[in-house]
């Protein structure tokens, strides 16, 4: 998944190299989910990077996921090598909340300007 710019500063220096490891070397380029994501797809998913999705026939690009959604936090127990579906099927809930949160904070902002009296020039 694409890092948004203004989460960068929360993922180390060496993300790339901590993602490739676990994608292609612990997960030898295979999805990791066990169905954690909700999806009934057997003991392990079998969706290969670069290959087609074995449901939705998409390119498979594997994904390094954060368990707990915090990217400071990289240890391997809490990173999984997950394709796009998995991964996007883990952080539905977390999205939802997320973008209500935004959604909130953007109305609360548009009222308070609705409401603030502009001050008066004392020329």
């Amino acid at each position: 998944m694409p890092i948004r710019p203004q989460e960068r500063h929360r993922y180390p220096a060496d993300w790339r190299a901590i993602s490739d490891r676990i994608r292609f070397v612990r997960a030898g380029g295979r999805c990791e989910c066990m169905g954690e994501c909700g999806h009934d797809h057997g003991a392990r998913c079998t969706a290969v990077h670069g290959e087609p999705h074995p449901v939705t026939g998409s390119r498979v690009v594997l994904t390094t996921a954060h368990r707990n959604h915090r990217p400071e936090d990289c240890a391997d127990d809490n990173l999984a090598a997950w394709c796009q579906r998995c991964h996007l099927a883990y952080d539905a809930e977390h999205h939802a909340a997320t973008a209500a949160r935004t959604r909130e904070a953007r109305r609360t902002a548009g009222m308070s300007a609705l409401f603030t009296i502009p001050e008066r020039s004392t020329r």
